[in-house]
């Protein structure tokens, strides 16, 4: 491992452990915190699906809504507009008829997509382990 790579592993290391300090002294427990109402909009399954389907690249909202099949149209545009408002994605309108919106992701967007996008794999790889816990927990 070279130098640069421990340098940059004890940088993660350290932020990850100030941020987890924050969390341990409240203030995401707190109902003032302004980092819930993010959380909440970065962390549901509608964000999550939305960052995760344009972090292959600018989608239009039909081919967005193809990509996350059960999603209504509107809370497809709730969910959107949230993550834009977050500073999460770019919305492109071009003035031509009929309206051709496209949806791509900001450098925060990509930023805040590799977190979800580790938690959604750490969801899938462990999907059986899940399912048997539950199946556990329903039996008792």
């Amino acid at each position: 491992m070279s130098e640069s790579t421990r340098r940059t592993s004890r940088r993660q290391k350290a932020t990850s452990h100030a941020l987890s300090e924050r969390v341990r002294r409240g203030e995401l427990f707190s109902v003032d915190c302004p980092s819930r109402e993010v959380l909440k909009h970065v962390t549901s399954l509608w964000g999550v699906l939305c960052l995760i389907a344009l972090s292959d690249g600018t989608l239009r909202f039909s081919e967005l809504r193809r990509k996350a099949t059960g999603v209504s149209e509107r809370m497809l545009t709730l969910t959107l507009q949230r993550l834009e408002a977050d500073g999460f994605v770019r919305r492109t309108a071009y003035p031509v008829i009929p309206p051709h919106v496209e949806y791509d992701l900001t450098p925060m967007g990509k930023e805040v997509t590799t977190r979800v996008a580790e938690l959604a794999d750490w969801v899938e790889s462990n999907l059986a382990s899940v399912m048997k816990a539950r199946k556990a927990a329903t039996s008792r």
